[in-house]
């Protein structure tokens, strides 16, 4: 079976499938330029991180004698050479399937396009040739009409006994002109049909089967050559399998070798200074006019302000709240996630334009010949101001939300969400003066301010337990590690916390 002979009449739908062939391959190469893409960025990518976490420098080199470290420096050469072999299957896949087939994707378009046109051509000439035969099929009815029409009338007046001789002879010999006409077209008429049919046939059995199996030819080539392509898009990725099998051996044989005990060992080594033990301390007698530490640092009570649910079942317009309070519950929980949902969505894109000017201003720090770091600051201290403004806003709008949830009965109160409560210490206090002869230096005033926000579940106003302070490299810092929760429900806010710590002090 074959398209010249089955499908002879089928011109439409052998141009249409040839196209829609030709579309594939086209759509073929696309789908593996974006595959190579993704690989050349997934390699680039890699290459990156390994460049982040690959050591260099002194301090690095000792920290790699541990084989923990070293480990994991392994791991990051594996992974950079394994970004190699990424880039090597998209090179390949470039060079071996997209560069190929977009090239035979060229020839077979012109092939198809000499094809059709001679269909179309052969097509025309036939027109043509039919149009010169219903010519002459005209010129012959209308030749042989007049013919009969001359010999009806010299029969006439040849049987009229009052026509004279020259009369009749003269319509005699019309009449034989006309006949001899119409013989003329006749013979002419069918001498361009018997050519018409023979082109005819010509047409339907020679010429468009051999157009029509060129075509098919063309088209079975063509799913021979991209079913290769098919094929080579996995036979590239195998071929680089063993190198990358290889790369992974190294990962896990860096798993292998890291040793706990021998990095014990090591760092025992590294780090033992060899010196004895101090002997026991000798009892102190502090009560003897010895004053313990005080403070007068104090917490400020929290005031709370509250608000009724300012809805009412009077059908009165209320006035527009930020908060949509003046909205029926339902309504109003709905604004509000809106509006969360509104500033979240501009809060990621502030951020993500933060990280790119971040990230900007990174390039132009390494590639002073690209731009000056310093023209983007104003933007990112914009950008800056605008994250905290609406992460503000988020907090506020979630707080209205949750009171939301927790007041649906109109006749309930709510807990105001801009609840402060403030705690404070008096700078010119020294908690540590019961210390102060056993440190070189004083401390004379605050290191500084910490603020935070904590929305729990307290009783009336809330407790706050501070746990720990850790010495720092001046003087120190304050680690809040709880909010204790009670039984009704409050907002504690911290505004202030001062700190007098000792550089060599540290309190539990």
């Amino acid at each position: 079976m074959d398209w010249g002979t089955d499908l002879w009449d089928q011109y439409d739908g052998i141009d249409k499938h040839t196209q829609s062939g030709l579309d594939l391959v086209d759509r073929y190469v696309k789908f593996v330029r974006e595959r190579t893409e993704i690989e050349q960025n997934y390699a680039k990518q890699l290459r990156n991180l390994s460049k982040k976490y690959l050591k260099r420098g002194s301090k690095e080199e000792q920290e790699c004698g541990f084989t923990n470290h070293q480990s994991f420096q392994d791991i990051v050469n594996e992974l950079n050479d394994y970004a190699g072999q990424r880039e090597l299957i998209a090179e390949n896949m470039m060079t071996g399937i997209c560069v190929e087939l977009t090239k035979y994707l060229q020839d077979l378009k012109q092939e198809r396009k000499t094809y059709l046109a001679d269909a179309k051509k052969a097509q025309q000439n036939l027109e043509i040739s039919f149009k010169q035969l219903e010519n002459t099929k005209r010129r012959f009815a209308k030749e042989w009409g007049e013919a009969e029409k001359a010999t009806q009338q010299a029969e006439k007046i040849e049987n009229d006994t009052n026509a004279m001789k020259a009369d009749v002879e003269k319509v005699k010999q019309h009449a034989h002109v006309k006949t001899h006409t119409a013989e003329e077209c006749r013979n002419d008429y069918a001498a361009q049909l018997q050519k018409y049919n023979k082109e005819q046939n010509t047409f339907y059995y020679t010429e468009i089967p051999q157009l029509f199996n060129k075509l098919q030819d063309m088209d079975e080539r063509r799913i021979r050559c991209l079913a290769e392509g098919y094929s080579q898009f996995a036979e590239v990725e195998k071929k680089v399998l063993p190198i990358i099998t290889k790369c992974l051996d190294g990962i896990s044989m860096a798993g292998r070798n890291t040793n706990g005990k021998q990095d014990s060992l090591r760092f025992i080594e590294q780090h033992k200074s060899g010196f004895e033990r101090p002997a026991e301390v000798d009892f102190e007698d502090y009560s003897q006019g010895i004053k313990p530490a005080s403070s007068d640092a104090n917490l400020n009570q929290p005031k709370i302000r509250t608000k009724l649910w300012p809805f009412s079942h009077k059908k009165t317009k209320s006035p527009a709240a930020e908060d949509f309070s003046h909205l029926p519950p339902e309504q109003r929980k709905k604004r509000l996630q809106s509006k969360i949902d509104d500033i979240t969505k501009e809060l990621q894109k502030e951020l993500d334009q933060s990280e790119a000017l971040e990230k900007m201003r990174g390039v132009y720090e390494r590639n002073p010949q690209m731009g000056d770091p310093a023209s983007l600051e104003p933007q990112i201290t914009q950008t800056s101001q605008n994250v905290g403004r609406l992460r503000g806003q988020l907090t506020k709008y979630e707080s209205w939300l949750a009171e939301a949830f927790r007041g649906d009965d109109s006749t309930n109160t709510a807990v105001n969400n801009n609840q402060h409560c403030s705690m404070s210490a008096d700078p010119s206090q020294n908690i540590y003066s019961e210390f102060d002869e056993d440190f070189d230096e004083d401390v004379e005033t605050p290191i500084g301010k910490a603020t935070a926000l904590y929305t729990f579940q307290g009783s009336s106003q809330g407790t706050v337990s501070i746990t720990s302070v850790s010495p720092g490299s001046s003087q120190g810092t304050v680690s809040i590690t709880s909010v204790s929760p009670g039984s009704s429900q409050g907002t504690v806010s911290i505004t202030s916390v001062c700190l007098q710590v000792p550089v060599r002090g540290q309190c539990l």
